[in-house]
């Protein structure tokens, strides 16, 4: 980058063009002397310059966002006939990060831009019933074996993770019962320890803790929650102290407690997609509270999670919840999903995958998803470019033959082939449209009818989100860096490996698994 990039930004309409210098007179310092620009319209990008590429003859081009220049000065007869291939090779290695958008975070499984895992413990039924559960036939991806943690996915609950402080429905505290109490340091011993036991050294998949017993914002412990306000205000209490400071304690407390589990669990499995099940989450399950429910989240909410920045810093991968409430009208379903995702995707900003929790059933209820719900979960989730879906599930789906033969007349009927499709549709968007180095992601995502379908029509309502390494409005330009600062790959499922590098490393395709 050149040293201290201060670009104007004039009044007039930004162009594509390649400029000498001298031509565009304004304030703000530019590239050293005797080097060329080229602006181009990157809508809402931020004042940042980059050298893009090098020319016949050593000249440098640098590709200058937002560098505002009169319309007079670019009009062809500025621009030597000479300089015209160089325009339009400058002009395709920097347009398609359109609107200074992050690029994608990297595909999860072996190239896949979406995917679909299984996370219920569901390998009883071939083992005890006989009945077996085809997912390979439809791309799900399971743990080698079938094993409810294992390789792709493992979840850390409560009690097998750490020395978590809880406290319990009858009011009994476990480990100190509140994070100002928690023994942080034996907490993150025994992390270590539970860390090595479960997962390889060379562990590529999600790694997804699961405590649900309080948030760390105060605000956000209400209803059955507050006893934790409770206990905090008590813990102050003996010290002397208020209120004030039983707030800021706990959240102190609890930050520390999350913020520092999430490190070291990155530090000991680098490649592992560490984060927290159900964060971010939206609230917007008020739907028989308004008259008009848009699905939206709540402003306050927005500014909560906002806050919340120091979790979405250290975590590798975001992992809200979709589950469907049976008693949410299925007019509102898609809405109430959209949202979820929405601001998922807002918290992530391009850096962290998104994998959504779905279930294959309504949240509190054994009955199976309609068709339609499946659509406004597993297809809004690739439409808007999450990076895939878990579907998470407990014991009951495999506690006797019936609830085994019952799951698999479902898969095979209803689940498995929607799965197909989308997982078919994203992986041919990908492939058609972005070269297999981006992900397709909806031009308009408040049009909710839209999803990647097979047989759906043309690909023109999706536009590409390119992976990191990669530029132009159909990702086919590799971004230029140093090959020798990139690592070798390290990260993937399916025991396959694709890049996990650093920002200034490029992304190859890990296509063809």
């Amino acid at each position: 980058r050149p040293p201290n990039p201060q670009l104007a930004t004039g009044t007039g309409q930004q162009h594509a063009a390649l400029l000498p210098l001298p031509v565009c007179d304004g304030p703000g310092t530019l590239p050293p002397n005797g080097d060329q620009v080229a602006t181009v319209p990157l809508l809402g990008a931020g004042p940042t310059a980059r050298r893009d590429a090098e020319v016949p003859g050593g000249t440098r081009l640098w590709a200058l966002r937002d560098f505002g220049c009169p319309p007079a000065a670019l009009s062809p007869q500025a621009l030597p006939l000479g300089m015209w291939p160089a325009l339009v090779l400058c002009a395709w290695l920097v347009l398609g990060t359109a609107g200074g958008e992050s690029p994608a975070p990297t595909a999860l499984a072996g190239g896949q831009p979406f995917a679909v895992l299984w996370n219920i413990p569901s390998s009883r039924c071939q083992h005890r019933f006989g009945v077996g559960l085809p997912l390979a036939d439809y791309g799900i991806v399971e743990n080698r074996g079938g094993r409810f943690a294992g390789q792709n996915i493992t979840i850390f609950y409560k009690n097998k993770f750490g020395l978590y402080p809880y406290i319990s429905p009858q009011g009994v505290p476990h480990n100190g019962g509140i994070p100002q109490r928690a023994p942080l340091r034996a907490h993150l011993a025994r992390v270590a320890g539970d860390v090595r036991l479960r997962l390889r050294p060379a562990f590529s998949g999600l790694a997804v803790v699961d405590w649900e017993e309080w948030r760390p914002l105060w605000a956000r412990n209400w209803g059955p929650k507050r006893v934790y306000r409770l206990a905090s205000q008590q813990w102050a209490q003996e010290r002397g102290r208020g209120r004030r400071l039983a707030r800021r304690a706990f959240e102190r407390a609890a930050r520390a407690l999350m913020e520092q589990t999430l490190l070291l669990g990155r530090s000991l499995r680098p490649a592992g997609l560490w984060g927290f099940y159900r964060f971010p989450d939206c609230f917007n399950d008020d739907w028989a509270k308004v008259a008009n429910y848009t699905g939206r989240c709540r402003p306050a909410e927005v500014q909560r999670n906002d806050r919340l920045r120091w979790l979405w810093a250290a975590s590798a991968a975001l992992y809200p919840s979709i589950y469907l409430p049976p008693l949410l009208p299925p007019g509102l379903r898609r809405r109430y999903v959209h949202h979820r995702l929405c601001e998922a995707l807002r918290l992530a900003a391009g850096r962290l995958p998104v994998v959504a929790y779905s279930r294959l059933s309504y949240r509190r209820s054994p009955r199976f998803l309609e068709p339609a719900d499946l659509e406004h979960t597993i297809g809004e989730s690739a439409a808007l470019g999450a990076a895939g879906v878990v579907l998470w599930g407990d014991v009951s789906y495999s506690r006797s033959a019936e609830s085994c033969s019952s799951l698999r007349h479902y898969l095979v009927s209803v689940l498995g082939p929607y799965v197909a499709n989308v997982t078919a549709a994203a992986r041919a968007c990908s492939l058609e449209q972005c070269h297999g180095h981006g992900r397709c992601v909806r031009r308009q995502p408040r049009e909710l009818s839209i999803l990647l379908h097979l047989g759906a029509g043309s690909w023109a309502p999706f536009r590409c989100h390119c992976y990191r390494g990669w530029a132009g409005q159909d990702c086919a330009w590799p971004e230029v860096q140093n090959p020798a600062a990139c690592p070798a790959p390290t990260h993937g499922l399916y025991g396959h490996h694709s890049p996990q590098v650093p920002d200034t490393c490029p992304r190859r395709s890990s296509w063809g698994w």
